[in-house]
């Protein structure tokens, strides 16, 4: 299941990137303080009791006769709140799915005036016996009634840094804080600035003067925090930051609209013409593999790279461009929890690699013991979601990072190419009293996902949010919204989306929607949103609140990762325990590789039709109601045929699911083809058989995404996790005569030791390292597949009748031929051969109509593909081994 696959890569991440839990040292509260600060050495380690609501607690307690239960608060535990048992409403129910079978326990109305006053100390959920002893005690989440008594003043607050007239206005929700106070600037200059609450949304503030323009600061906040169980005060940055000095000590009072921060034609910045989702044709990239191995590029690894025009690296990108590529999607760019900034204080592989052999343990181990303190990470570690990271700018200390940001999103765009940002609003780097964790120790146990013993939740790799809670929520559409005003980014990819309410993503698609050029200098309606809607977790089936799943998403102009097709056309999943399981593209029952994992020839070949059924599917653009025949022979719909229990079709329209072959997760396709395909095929088939995968998804209904390089062949030395794995192993080769980044020794231990028995022999394999033919050859075979699907206008088809009436696999059935698929699409006919034989297709309802190869592939850069032939009396289409060809109409 997808689940549990996302989950083991969730796991093997979060082991390393997720910093040791600190233990806050107590901090004394000011004299005057009306709670005194305890240590509460009786505080309940576990929180099992819920407090929805002001007048509702929920805790599954087993009751005894006589006894009663209340809540207790302040360091002493004096305060009470008396409960009596109660049950929960419909809407409670409905609003708390998963609590909707706890017993419920009402607030005594005498009571409920005080809540406010106890949400700013410990409470504690107690029964007591008749006798008043108590029987039971626990903690208290309280993620509930805070949203219950602040959340509808508390989301409509302008937080952080806001400027009026030139003055700031520096802002915290914060509402069981017991004090608040700005610590304004740094060193001998720093001084302490209290600030103001406003009861009725829990936000402080407090307004300055012009000249705070620009100087650092950090909140001060007095609060209780239940993970150590004391009262504790908070030094900590800005959830709302707009700037950072360096390795995110401190926020800095920046206005973004500030003109000295924006590059030379910002105001004026035209825009490649908008492309819908349903026709976007995205290259995935990591903004440092980009160019730190580009000799030809003057700022490697950096933002500035791409205003690199001449690089190697820039050239590439605007030839994918003209080929059909629409956006460029940058993995993580916001600010990053772990690397450090300073250039000088990143480590660098102390070895030389070069002298190593292409099997080597050597290379990995170098890498490993530098990588907790080098200049790499993917960048799914999130310490503040709304500032440029700082390691990619050329001096991470304030505001060159805002600039060099936008000149980015400028020379992408001069380039022909929209941007789209990878954001990562499903978990924090820490919670806690970590030093990195910012959100939990300004509100402790709220913003984090928590379990029914108080626990933070980690399904997603680290510290789960909770952005079905409001002000999380509302943290990130005012993200997303502030990259896309300030930053004028085109495009959203929400990582583990599912982990994120369906009304969350759709409350973003709202808010962008509202932005207009005239009014904010972006066509929010123009900005594309897609993201991963696994089903996994806490939060699987929607047992919390409806997720924003490939399911529930369909129909809402939002797009999800497909994974049936990717699966069908590499073979097997990206965690079988042997890689060498085939698919569509790797040579299942056509050319099979000795692994005894692939079963027997008979089960290789049902095996394989099946995957053609889940390629019909996904070139359908994984459509729950398309019909065809499968290859039984029967008439099914998209949502009928079987992907590991689930549906293989989920999508209500064209655009509602993102077509891939690979992305920087688990192996990249030439990796995971040299684990498939036979170790005596030779560097030019291994290149047509990338050119076929990555055409399924190319050639499909609806979007499509690549990982960047490769159509170079990219490789990462079979990597399955690059995530911490240095530039070694995941710098893109743009000049051939570099390679393609294959036979870079043994991948990294941590993730790939089990796989070292297979890799090895691999690595040394001469059929395995290819040359500039192949590498070129690929690019630019690629670039035919783009031209065609997005000059074709039957490849981007806005429904699903549409769909329908045009798409069709004419041989789908009991006979059609194993590694062939034939697709007729309006005037067009692809023919997909992923054999390794020339096979003639006869499609009889075409006989006497006139086809020939399209114009693009006739006269483009593969030469074997112009060998594909049409015999028009008989309707037959004949295409080369290890082929997809696309004939056109004669009209």
């Amino acid at each position: 299941m997808r689940a549990a696959v996302t989950t083991v890569v969730a796991a093997a991440l979060c082991a390393v990137l997720a910093p040791a839990p600190a233990t806050a040292a107590p901090v004394p509260l000011p004299a005057s303080e009306s709670m005194a600060a305890s240590a509460s050495a009786q505080a309940p380690t576990a929180a099992e009791a819920q407090w929805i609501d002001a007048g509702t607690v929920v805790w599954k307690v087993a009751t005894i006769p006589g006894a009663r239960q209340e809540l207790a608060y302040g360091d002493g535990g004096d305060g009470r709140l008396r409960l009596a048992p109660g049950r929960l409403t419909g809407a409670q129910a409905a609003k708390f799915p998963h609590l909707k079978e706890y017993p419920a326990f009402t607030v005594d109305v005498r009571d409920r005036a005080r809540a406010r006053t106890a949400l700013r100390g410990p409470v504690t959920a107690t029964q007591r016996a008749a006798d008043g002893t108590a029987s039971a005690t626990t903690g208290v989440q309280i993620q509930g009634v805070l949203d219950d008594l602040y959340g509808a003043r508390a989301v409509k607050a302008s937080l952080g840094p806001v400027f009026a007239a030139g003055r700031p206005t520096l802002s915290v929700w914060a509402p069981t804080a017991r004090t608040v106070s700005l610590e304004l600037g740094d060193g001998a200059d720093a001084r302490t600035v209290p600030m103001r609450r406003d009861d009725a949304s829990g936000v402080w503030s407090v307004r300055g003067p012009a000249s705070w323009a620009g100087a650092s600061y950090r909140y001060a906040v007095t609060v209780w925090a239940p993970s150590v169980g004391r009262t504790v005060t908070n030094k900590v940055t800005d959830p709302y930051s707009t700037a950072l000095t360096t390795d995110s000590a401190r926020s800095l009072v920046v206005d973004l609209a500030d003109p000295r921060l924006a590059p030379a034609g910002w105001s004026t910045l035209r825009k490649p013409k908008a492309v819908p989702l349903r026709d976007a044709q995205i290259q995935e990239l990591h903004i440092r593999d980009f160019s730190v191995a580009d000799r030809t590029a003057r700022h490697p690894g950096g933002y500035l790279a791409f205003t690199d025009t001449g690089s190697a690296g820039m050239r590439h990108l605007r030839a994918l461009a003209a080929s059909g590529t629409s956006y460029v999607h940058l993995l993580p760019a916001f600010d990053i929890g772990t690397i450090p900034e300073r250039k000088s204080e990143q480590d660098r592989p102390a070895c030389d690699m070069q002298v190593y052999a292409p099997d080597s343990d050597q290379q990995q181990a170098c890498v490993a013991r530098g990588a907790a303190r080098d200049a790499y990470n993917w960048g799914y570690d999130p310490l503040h979601y709304t500032v440029p990271e700082g390691s990619y700018a050329s001096d991470p200390e304030g505001t060159p990072r805002t600039v060099e940001f936008r000149r980015m999103v400028q020379s992408l765009n001069a380039g022909g190419l929209r941007t789209v940002m990878d954001v990562v609003y499903n978990h924090t780097v820490a919670s806690g009293q970590d030093e990195k964790s910012v959100l939990d120790r300004i509100v402790p146990g709220y913003y984090q996902r928590l379990l029914a013993d108080g626990t933070v939740a980690t399904s997603t790799c680290c510290a789960n949010t909770a952005p079905e809670n409001a002000m999380m929520g509302k943290l990130v559409v005012d993200s997303v919204v502030t990259w896309a005003r300030q930053y004028k980014v085109d495009g959203f990819r929400f990582d583990l989306m599912g982990h994120h309410p369906k009304a969350n993503i759709l409350a973003v698609r709202k808010a962008l929607d509202a932005l207009t050029l005239a009014k904010d200098g972006v066509d929010g309606r123009a900005i594309v949103l897609y993201g991963e809607g696994w089903n996994f977790g806490e939060i699987a089936d929607d047992v919390r609140f409806v997720q924003a799943t490939q399911h529930n998403m369909a129909g809402t102009g939002i797009a999800t990762f497909s994974d049936r097709a990717r699966d069908a056309v590499r073979g097997g999943s990206p965690f079988d325990a042997d890689p060498g399981v085939q698919g569509f593209a790797s040579g299942l029952y056509t050319d099979p590789n000795p692994s005894p994992a692939n079963g027997s020839r008979e089960e290789q070949r049902n095996r394989l039709l099946h995957y053609q059924d889940l390629v019909k599917v996904g070139l359908s653009g994984s459509l729950a109601g398309y019909r065809f025949t499968d290859t039984a022979g029967a008439e099914v719909r998209g949502a009928e045929v079987d992907y590991n229990g689930s549906p293989a079709g989920y999508a209500a329209v064209p655009g509602d699911a993102l077509a891939y072959a690979d992305a920087h997760d688990n192996e990249s396709l030439y990796d995971a083809l040299a684990f498939k395909l036979p170790p005596s095929t030779s560097a030019a088939d291994r290149s047509r058989m990338q050119v076929l995968a990555l055409a399924t998804a190319a050639l499909s209904q609806g979007p499509a995404l690549s990982q960047a390089g490769t159509d170079l062949l990219r490789s990462k030395s079979l990597d399955r996790n690059s995530y911490d794995s240095g530039d070694w192993f995941n710098a893109i080769q743009w000049d051939c005569r570099d390679g393609n980044g294959f036979g870079r020794g043994l991948p990294p231990a941590a993730d790939n030791a089990d796989k070292w028995p297979y890799a090895r022999p691999l690595l040394t394999n001469p059929t395995l390292t290819p040359g500039c033919a192949e590498i070129n050859g690929t690019s630019a075979a690629y670039r035919d597949l783009l031209r065609i699907r997005t000059t074709e206008p039957a490849f981007g088809l806005a429904s699903t009748a549409a769909v329908q009436s045009a798409l069709s696999f004419p041989l789908s059935g009991p006979d059609e031929t194993p590694g062939v698929i034939t697709m007729r699409l309006g005037d067009l006919v692809v023919v997909f051969n992923a054999t390794p034989s020339a096979r003639s297709q006869r499609v009889t309802e075409l006989a006497g109509r006139p086809y020939a190869l399209h114009r693009v592939q006739a006269g483009g850069a593969d030469r074997t593909v112009r060998s594909a032939a049409y015999e028009r009396t008989s309707g037959t289409f004949t295409v080369p081994a290890r082929t997809v060809a696309v004939f056109d109409a004669i009209s």
